[in-house]
């Protein structure tokens, strides 16, 4: 395999998952009740033979830093490291938070980078990619740059304020545009890049010129319209982009499906995250659970329908989960009710209560809060 080392980017301007993100970056979404987000491009990376990985934050780094600081991931501490690089946000206006500002905060760093290729990931996606078999692919092509992107039939309703590509016949893209709902079928850009480094050295410096709002997508669609040669590669398999609130709950509910889950959790391609020392889950007698992901060292008494239980919870006797995303160490006392909500970190709800949104949307509770 040529040499790549691996970039993981914070959330887009374009993108805001309400609530949960005041405590939080993206990249350290809790998924599935177990896993955060930046899981899943680490492991990618590492499993393709990638272990110099850099991962950029720009704001509420602590959940982020205290999930990295851990071993979980094999890298080899001689040839590999993961480390987490920070931005200088602009308080003046958030529309030049850009990831080429943050490239440019850090662009010593990103010079000294010995290997030939850079794979950039997004830290608010969730796929599975053998970057190995990408890379292999982009240089066999010639492209200077290559971009992931997975075809979808529902781009009226889903992916909301995500990229999409327009290519030509022979893969060539030609144009990028925000997708606003409309047509249906559309590429779905994962925000992945791959380039060699002096490519997206050069890149940077011509982001830096053009405009201090430019991001790195815009400036590679601007040069694939100059001649650059600039191709996408279609991705195969599940995805979920953690676009805004509605998408996080959606995206979370939709991996309990086994055939959604079996395309992420796959034995040849594990992915790794920081484990606790705790004891299992604890299922009381007349607990009912159907369709649901339960983590460890949670206490069940109550009922669970169709939902996500974080590590650590307690669902009491007489309590009614359905539809709803519960992180880690909530509460939900007597006889409540939670339906169509995302439950933040060490909520409770006590008993008698109903927490429940208005029809067709999805409710948020804050965390440490007490309802």
């Amino acid at each position: 395999m040529a040499s790549a080392f691996g970039i993981i980017t914070t959330t887009a301007n374009r993108l805001h998952v309400e609530g949960l993100e005041a405590h939080r970056p993206a990249a350290s979404f809790s998924v599935l009740g177990r896993y955060r987000t930046v899981d899943f491009p680490v492991c990618n990376m590492t499993n393709s033979g990638i272990e110099r990985i850099q991962v950029y934050v720009n704001q509420n780094p602590r959940s982020l830093t205290e999930h990295l600081a851990g071993r979980q991931y094999n890298v080899n501490s001689k040839t590999g490291k993961i480390q987490l690089l920070f931005s200088e946000k602009n308080t003046a206006n958030s529309i030049y938070n850009t990831d080429i500002a943050a490239y440019s905060d850090n662009i010593n760093i990103i010079k000294r980078m010995h290997q030939e290729y850079v794979i950039i990931a997004p830290g608010y996606i969730v796929y599975i990619q053998d970057y190995k078999a990408l890379l292999d692919q982009h240089i066999a092509s010639g492209a200077e740059v290559t971009l992931l992107y997975h075809p979808v039939n529902n781009a009226d309703t889903r992916y909301i304020r995500q990229r999409a590509l327009t290519m030509d016949e022979s893969g060539q893209v030609t144009y990028m545009h925000y997708n606003n709902g409309g047509d249906p079928d559309k590429n779905i850009f994962l925000d992945t890049f791959v380039m060699k480094k002096e490519t997206f050295l050069s890149l940077i410096q011509k982001a830096k010129d053009y405009s201090s709002s430019c991001t790195l997508a815009r400036i590679v669609e601007r040069e694939a319209q100059n001649g650059m040669k600039v191709l996408g590669v279609a991705h195969e398999g599940y995805f979920a982009c953690f676009s805004d609130f509605n998408a996080y709950h959606h995206a979370n509910l939709e991996m309990i499906n086994p055939e959604v889950f079996t395309q992420l959790f796959k034995p040849e391609w594990p992915i790794y995250t920081m484990t606790t020392d705790s004891c299992p889950t604890k299922y009381f007698e007349g607990a009912v659970v159907r369709n649901s992901m339960i983590s460890n060292a949670c206490k069940i008494e109550g009922t669970v329908i169709n939902s996500v239980i974080g590590r650590g919870c307690h669902i009491a006797k007489g309590a009614y989960v359905k539809d709803s995303v519960i992180l880690a160490h909530v509460d939900v006392d007597e006889n409540s009710v939670v339906e169509n909500e995302v439950v933040d970190k060490w909520a409770h709800i006590t008993a008698n209560t109903v927490v429940k949104p208005a029809e067709g949307t999805i409710g948020y509770v804050e965390r440490d809060d007490t309802i």
